[in-house]
């Protein structure tokens, strides 16, 4: 019997599949738990219409990510810290302190996880830092550090 997933279960498919069970199987387990619909083709033209939304809203999530990307590679983030001799910073800058800065200097919301920095900064002047925008899209972003007057 064919039937649509409604969710994944283990040694059938994701969600969303249409998989091939046993009769009893289906009828006895997989329907009555909520786990699977039969493959009728009400459903299936449901199911088509559901992807073909997903798939849109994938590609404008996508849009909107290498906009995004563009409008930080633009971007300068300036961050004033304590320093000492030779230009070292008296702590680090971290990735959350660049998060809040992005925010306060150009009302741009990014989640402190997306910023990657190998170790923290820890010297006056430039740096670029990478971004991770969207899954396989990735930006940069220069950030500035000044001495704090």
């Amino acid at each position: 019997m064919k039937v649509i997933l409604e969710q994944d279960v283990k040694g059938l498919g994701k969600a969303g599949d249409i998989a091939n069970a046993s009769d009893g199987y289906a009828r006895n387990y997989l329907i009555p738990r909520g786990l699977a619909v039969e493959a009728s083709s009400g459903n299936l033209n449901t199911v088509k219409q559901q992807k073909q939304a997903e798939e849109k809203r994938r590609a404008e999530e996508l849009e909107k990510a290498e906009k995004l990307k563009e409008r930080l590679a633009k971007l300068t983030v300036t961050i004033k810290a304590k320093s000492g001799e030779g230009g070292r910073l008296f702590g680090s800058i971290t990735n959350k302190e660049i998060a809040d800065m992005l925010k306060k200097q150009h009302q741009i919301t990014l989640d402190k996880r997306k910023i990657s920095l190998p170790e923290p900064i820890k010297d006056l002047g430039e740096s670029v830092v990478e971004v991770k925008v969207y899954p396989n899209v990735a930006g940069t972003l220069k950030v500035k550090v000044q001495a704090e007057a």
